[in-house]
């Protein structure tokens, strides 16, 4: 019954999968930096 595909959870096939542990591990800091970095172009003062 354990080798069943629908008795995996979800967590496991996600720590398995190398790919999705890659794009994931890029994916995060890539959004993370360009929002704090537009934040940061917000918060700059108009030049007179």
């Amino acid at each position: 019954m354990a080798d069943n595909e629908n008795d995996i959870p979800f967590m496991q096939k996600l720590l398995d999968n190398h790919f999705a542990l890659l794009f994931i591990g890029v994916l995060v800091p890539t959004i993370t930096y360009i929002v704090w970095g537009i934040m940061e172009l917000i918060a700059l003062p108009i030049a007179p």
